[in-house]
C-alpha cells in the first residue's frame, strides 16, 4: 500500500477510573497543584519584561517554585512541564487569533486535570474483559474501564500507539483520556448524494430529502421532578446562609446531586448527537448547513432600565432551548465525521432560509403559517409542505447556486477577527 493512501489521525478515548478514596485525594492534590502552577506562570508572565518571557526562563521559574512551595512537589515533573508548554501554546493561539488571552484559573470554575505527556510511562495492560490497568505517576497502578480496544502490547507500533493521556475530573469522578495516534487508509471521495440540513428546537434536525431526526426529553418525568426538588432545596439552604459564610457540606452534597442529574442529561444528548451525525456522515457525500451565529441568537431580551425589553420570559425559554440543542456541537461532529468518511461539510448564509419558498424562490409575507406548516402565498406558486423540510431544501439550493461560505473538510479552525492584542501579549 502506497504512503499516499495512508493518513495519520489523532483521536482521544476516555475511560472511567476506579480509584480508592486515598487515590482520589492524591489525584485532587495533583490537579490543584497543576492549576496553581498555571496561575504562577500567569503572574510571572504579566510582571516579566517582554524580552525575558522565554521558555528557558519560565522553566527555571517553575523549577524554583517547586522547591519553594511544598505542595507543588505532589505534581510530577513531566506534568509541570506539560503545564508550561500548554501555557505558551495558549499565548500562540491568542496571537494567531484562534482564542482569547489566557486567564487566571479559579478554584471552582476550572476543570481539574493532570497531564501525562509520555505514553510509554502508562504501561497499559488489559487484565479483564471490562477492566484495564495503567501506571499513573506518583500514584502507581490504577484500574480503568475497558470500553474500547487500545493499541497496547503486540498491537502497538510506531504508527499505532498511545502518545499520552490526561486525567480529567467531572461530576461523575475521575476519568483518563488517552491520546491515540493511528495510521489509517485515506478515505475515497464519498459518492453519496448532497443534503441540506435545517436545525431547530421542535424538530432538532430536518433534511432536504424529507428525513427528520428527533429525540425525547433528556430526563424522565421522575428525574425532572427530582431535579426541581433538589434545586428548590439548594435555593432554600442558600437563603439561610449568611454573607461570607462557608457553604455547608449538606449544601455541597445537594449541588453534587444536581450536577449528577445534569451530567446524565448531557451524556444522553451527546449519545444521540453522535449516533445521528454518524448516520448522516455515512449516508451523504456533501452536507450543507447554515452558518448560524448562535451567540447572537441566545442574547438576552432584558434590555436596559431606560429601554426595557419585551417578552423577556419567552425569550429566556427560547434561549435555553437553543442552548440545550447544542447546534454548534452538532456541526463540529459533522465536520470531522464527514471528513473521515470522505465527504465534505459546507456552510451557507442563513438569512431567509425559513421564509423563502423552495419551489418558486420568493419570500412572500405570511407563507410561514405555523411552526410546521409552510404555504407559499405567491399566487403563481401555492406550494405547501413542512416548514423545516422547506428550509432544508433552501439550504441545499444555496449551495448548488454557489453560495458556499466555508468549505470545512476536516477539523477546520475558524480564526477570530483581527483585533488589538491584549496589553500583556507581547
Amino acid at each position: 500500500m502506497s504512503q499516499d493512501t495512508l493518513v495519520k489521525r489523532q483521536f482521544g478515548h476516555r475511560a472511567r477510573l476506579e480509584l480508592s478514596r486515598a487515590e482520589v485525594l492524591k489525584t485532587d492534590g495533583q490537579a490543584h497543584a497543576a492549576r496553581t502552577m498555571w496561575n504562577l506562570l500567569h503572574a510571572w508572565w504579566r510582571m516579566m519584561p517582554k524580552e525575558k518571557r522565554t521558555l528557558a526562563n519560565a522553566d527555571a521559574a517553575i523549577r524554583q517554585a517547586r522547591e519553594d512551595i511544598d505542595f507543588l512537589a505532589v505534581l510530577p515533573a513531566q506534568a509541570a512541564q506539560a503545564v508550561l508548554k500548554t501555557y505558551f501554546q495558549a499565548w500562540k493561539n491568542c496571537w494567531d487569533g484562534r482564542a482569547d488571552a489566557p486567564n487566571f484559573k479559579g478554584r471552582f470554575r476550572t476543570v481539574m486535570s493532570v497531564d501525562i505527556p509520555q505514553g510509554r510511562d502508562l504501561n497499559i495492560v488489559r487484565v479483564h474483559r471490562r477492566w484495564g490497568m495503567a501506571s499513573i505517576p506518583k500514584m502507581g497502578r490504577v484500574r480503568f474501564r475497558w470500553t474500547k480496544d487500545l493499541p497496547v502490547g503486540k498491537h502497538a507500533n510506531g504508527e499505532n500507539r498511545i502518545t499520552g493521556a490526561r486525567l480529567v475530573k467531572d461530576v461523575l469522578g475521575w476519568h483518563i483520556a488517552f491520546r491515540v495516534q493511528t495510521l489509517e487508509v485515506k478515505p475515497d471521495p464519498h459518492q453519496g448524494p448532497d443534503v441540506g440540513i435545517d436545525v431547530g428546537v421542535t424538530v432538532p434536525i430536518a433534511l432536504s430529502d424529507g428525513e427528520t431526526y428527533e429525540h425525547g426529553e433528556w430526563l424522565t418525568t421522575k428525574e425532572k421532578a427530582k431535579l426541581l426538588h433538589l434545586e428548590q432545596r439548594a435555593a432554600q439552604r442558600k437563603q439561610h446562609r449568611k454573607p461570607g459564610e462557608r457553604t455547608s457540606r449538606r449544601l455541597h452534597r445537594t449541588y453534587d446531586r444536581i450536577a449528577g442529574l445534569r451530567a446524565k442529561a448531557k451524556r444522553r444528548a451527546l449519545d444521540w448527537q453522535h449516533q445521528t451525525t454518524t448516520a448522516i456522515a455515512r449516508t451523504y457525500g456533501t452536507v450543507v448547513v447554515e452558518a448560524l451565529t448562535i451567540t447572537n441568537m441566545v442574547k438576552s431580551a432584558r434590555g436596559t432600565i431606560e429601554e426595557p425589553g419585551k417578552n423577556v420570559a419567552q425569550k429566556t425559554g427560547l434561549n435555553r432551548s437553543i442552548s440545550g440543542e447544542a447546534w454548534g456541537r452538532t456541526v463540529t461532529m459533522l465536520t470531522y465525521k464527514t471528513a473521515q468518511h470522505g465527504g465534505t461539510l459546507v456552510k451557507v448564509p442563513a438569512p431567509g432560509t425559513s421564509r423563502r419558498c423552495s419551489a418558486c424562490g420568493l419570500i412572500t409575507p405570511g407563507s410561514r403559517e405555523s411552526q410546521a406548516v409552510f404555504v407559499c402565498k405567491n399566487p403563481d406558486c401555492g406550494w405547501s409542505g413542512n416548514a423545516d423540510h422547506n428550509a432544508a431544501r433552501n439550504v441545499l439550493h444555496l449551495y448548488r447556486m454557489g453560495h458556499a461560505l466555508i468549505p470545512a473538510a476536516g477539523r477546520a479552525v475558524v480564526r477570530r477577527a483581527k483585533r488589538v492584542k491584549p496589553a500583556a501579549a507581547r
